[in-house]
């Protein structure tokens, strides 16, 4: 630091000023003209102190001639006269800054943190070397200016003049942080500083102290710490990986790169699993990409192209280390990538040119490598620290392991899809009961697929089940338990059991695929389903409700309402009755049976659901497949959150003309008139050229029912789509097909049956049993 002359004056023993020294005028800004012959108490801001007086050293506050107070360490050194007493004094004075001589002194003078004295007026009073070197100015050239006056006039400037003037009006001391670049230049740092009144002897304020302390490295902790706060809540709040890498520049942008990109591997953004290495050369593609500038002209890739990096780029190296690398201008790998994507027709090389720093990290997640992040610092002139590289790696690490969660999820839910697709009815085939649609709508809910299902299931006698069910929880799991109880209702179904004793069937096996090996709970494979046949000779509807949603019926006269059912118990809580509910329905009715995804949703309960439905079925429609699309528009919720399966069937009816009866007595001879019955009603029918083998079919039937059931007996001809013949008795006992012997006088009859028909069977009824032969119609 540049010093000046030391300042000197003689004061004779009555205490007028009779010299004046330059470095006097230097310090005081008087000459010698204005000084000279006065008092040398007149220079004082106020009389110095006894101890003082009387040591003939201490310090001394002087008002400089523009009005500010100066602090001068003063010596003083009698002028012996003749008779050896003191004539006088030659008084010097050390400026500011100038040589301490006292231990508390130069530890003020020394200390490696800013430290200011403050007049009550803001002006400067005293400052050490630490805080000259931070202000770019020597203590001579600051002392007694106003600090506004002696800094740029920024906020950070603003700010600490702000506070001085609270410490100096109230007394009170104060600490606060401040983040700013010195007014001599340099980085950016971070400061804690602290203000303190000083006191005079009275109590009153006369200084403010100052002291300022470097907290870069915490600040900077914490803004780290910070930033991976943010990200852990930014980054994987859906399971979409190009979302995902979109969340990772959001956050990186601009508070840690001017410029960042994500490039993954092709597999990643598909459901297949990783591919073998395909070369030295690294072959991505541009996930996302954003930067400070508006456009992102910096990126030398386009969204959604790929690129291939050479071995010695920093990604390429990046993913081949499997570390974070640190690079920058000057480091010839560096300065060659640059240069070629610079010399591409892509964004903006001006922009490109300015990048000085770089950290590329391969995204990683359980040993999979999907990709790499590019950071990269332009306008920021601080180049990346190993911290950074730290920091970019813990980013890059919760981004990747969120990528790849999504992947797994769609890969997962692709699977489930495809699993369920296969499951579900392809295709219904037209019923002379019915007339269906339906509709199924998985979820696009982060849960994933579902286990919803749907069936029609042709039955003897022209009728027909409907089901619709829904396994608890999503994915592949739920989905292959939706596919064993399908199979296990179509088993069931082909049994031809009641809905309440079906459903008592498929209770039991939820209860055993719950149990069985897993020790899983039966809660969590629970299921709930709806059952029901449909009679078009009767027109009624039977069904049961497994803690199914009831149907909704629109009736032919435009009246919509939901079907009472007595509702059973989920499946596989077991234990307890189904009850079978009837139902006779006027041919064209319009039956919905829906999973409770259609009406449910936030903010809106069943009743409400169920309500929507019914206004929704009372819409006109030309058909039924519009119909489905205006049910699903009307009632589904904005976001749904649960697979939709929605079936719609429009009831049909078999007239009189379509079906015959008759009464048998249980006798040998009422065989052959029950076969000229059956002759004429075919020859009514005109289907004269069935008659043999449904001769040959009722014959049978009617001798077995005589002869091995129990009254009443009765036949029935339906003629639908096919040709099919029924015998009932009273017996529950169950037909059986054998193997006669060559001297066998019986057993041949359902042998005869089964070959000349297309298919037969039996199904229980509540008197006893029925059993049927189906024979398809001659062409035309």
């Amino acid at each position: 630091m540049e010093r000046v002359a030391a300042a000197a004056a003689i004061v004779d023993d009555h205490g007028v000023v009779t010299a004046w020294s330059e470095g006097a005028r230097q310090l005081t800004g008087y000459g010698s003209e204005d000084v000279v012959g006065r008092a040398a108490a007149d220079l004082l801001v106020e009389a110095a102190p006894r101890e003082a007086v009387a040591a003939l050293a201490g310090v001394a506050v002087l008002r400089h001639r523009d009005g500010h107070p100066v602090e001068i360490a003063l010596t003083a050194c009698p002028v012996l006269g003749p008779d050896g007493g003191p004539h006088g004094y030659v008084v010097t004075a050390e400026p500011p800054g100038g040589p301490e001589s006292t231990p508390a002194g130069r530890a003020f003078q020394q200390a490696s943190v800013p430290m200011c004295a403050f007049g009550t007026d803001l002006r400067f009073l005293r400052l050490n070397d630490s805080a000259c070197r931070g202000l770019g100015a020597s203590e001579e050239s600051l002392v007694g200016r106003f600090y506004g006056d002696a800094v740029p006039a920024d906020e950070a400037s603003r700010g600490f003049l702000l506070n001085l003037r609270k410490v100096a009006g109230t007394g009170t001391p104060l600490r606060y942080e401040a983040y700013a670049r010195a007014p001599a230049g340099g980085t950016a740092r971070a400061w804690s500083i602290e203000m303190w009144p000083v006191r005079d002897d009275t109590g009153d304020v006369d200084t403010v102290a100052m002291a300022a302390f470097d907290s870069s490295e915490q600040h900077e902790a914490r803004q780290r710490l910070a930033l991976l706060n943010e990200a852990s809540a930014a980054i994987g709040t859906t399971l979409d990986v190009v979302r995902t890498a979109e969340e990772l520049v959001d956050i990186a942008v601009p508070r840690f790169a001017d410029f960042v990109s994500v490039d993954l591997l092709d597999w990643v953004l598909g459901a297949e699993e990783p591919a073998s290495d395909g070369g030295p050369d690294v072959v991505l593609r541009r996930a996302a990409h954003g930067s400070v500038t508006e456009g992102g002209a910096e990126a030398a890739v386009r969204l959604g192209q790929t690129d291939t990096y050479p071995p010695f780029s920093p990604p390429a190296r990046a993913l081949t280390s499997g570390r974070a690398v640190r690079s920058g201008a000057g480091d010839p790998d560096f300065d060659r990538w640059v240069g070629e994507r610079n010399a591409r027709n892509v964004g903006s090389r001006a922009s490109r040119e300015g990048a000085h720093s770089l950290v590329t990290v391969p995204l990683l997640a359980r040993g999979t490598t999907l990709g790499v992040a590019v950071f990269i610092r332009i306008k920021n002139k601080d180049a990346y620290a190993v911290d950074d590289a730290s920091l970019a790696e813990e980013l890059a690490s919760r981004a990747a392991v969120c990528m790849d969660n999504a992947r797994r999820f769609a890969r997962e839910q692709s699977m489930a899809l495809a699993l369920q697709h296969s499951l579900l009815p392809r295709g219904l085939t037209a019923h002379a009961a019915t007339e269906v649609a339906y509709r199924y709508l998985p979820t696009d809910s982060a849960a994933g697929i579902g286990g919803d299902w749907f069936d029609v299931i042709p039955l003897s006698g022209s009728r027909v089940a409907l089901v619709v069910g829904d396994v608890v929880g999503h994915g592949i799991h739920s989905s292959a338990t939706m596919g064993r109880l399908r199979t296990a209702v179509r088993t069931l179904a082909d049994v031809d059991l009641p809905p309440d004793e079906l459903l008592t069937h498929l209770d039991d096996l939820v209860i055993h695929l719950a149990t069985e090996g897993s020790g899983e709970e039966v809660a969590e494979l629970g299921a709930t389903c709806l059952y029901a046949v449909y009679d078009p000779v009767s027109r009624r509807l039977v069904l049961a409700s497994a803690g199914h949603p009831p149907p909704a019926v629109l009736l032919p006269d435009g009246t919509a309402q939901v079907v009472r059912v007595s509702a059973g118990p989920p499946l596989g809580v077991g234990g307890l009755p189904f009850e079978a509910t009837e139902r006779e329905l006027p041919e064209g009715s319009l039956i919905a049976l829906y999973t409770d995804g259609l009406i449910e949703g936030r903010g809106r309960d069943l009743d409400r659901g169920t309500a929507e439905l019914c206004r929704a079925l009372v819409l006109p429609g030309a058909s039924l497949e519009a119909l489905c699309d205006s049910v699903l528009k009307s009632v589904l919720p904005d976001s749904p959150s649960d697979d939709v399966a929605l079936l719609l069937a429009r009831t049909r009816a078999l007239g009189a003309d379509q079906v015959a009866t008759w009464d048998i007595s249980p006798e040998a001879a009422c065989v052959s008139s029950a076969r000229q019955s059956v002759l004429e009603q075919l020859a009514t029918w005109g289907l004269d050229e069935m008659a043999f083998v449904t001769e040959l079919v009722v014959s049978e039937l009617v001798t077995n029912a005589i002869r091995y059931g129990e009254p009443p007996v009765q036949l029935r001809l339906i003629r639908d789509r096919s040709l099919i013949c029924e015998v009932s008795d009273g017996s529950a006992t169950s037909p059986h097909l054998r193997r006669a012997h060559a001297y066998d006088e019986g057993g041949r009859g359902l042998l005869l049956v089964a070959q000349l028909t297309r298919r037969w069977g039996s199904r229980q009824t509540p008197p006893g049993k029925t059993i049927w032969a189906e024979q398809p119609l001659p062409p035309g």
